[in-house]
């Protein structure tokens, strides 16, 4: 397992999202994304995301004006 990080700051939905998905892609299963947003739709439609595609939330908060998202990729053809 390893751990990355997706600075998706700035960016509005649904770039966010995309972000995450074409970062997924590319992870092996167990592998942990950190997603770091400014778009506070985020919060909402990356966990949505995640659960159609299969994956786990591992945690989702909002600080200040940041959010803060972490993903276990689950059964990425690995």
């Amino acid at each position: 397992m390893s751990e990355y990080e997706l600075d998706a700051r700035n960016m509005l939905c649904p770039m966010p999202v995309i972000k995450v998905q074409n970062a997924v892609k590319e992870l092996l299963t167990g592998d942990v994304l950190n997603v770091i947003c400014t778009d506070p739709g985020a919060l909402n439609d990356v966990p949505a995301w995640c659960r159609i595609n299969g994956h786990t939330v591992l945690k989702a908060e909002k600080k200040d004006r940041e959010v803060f998202i972490a993903i276990k990729v689950e059964n990425n053809g690995t």
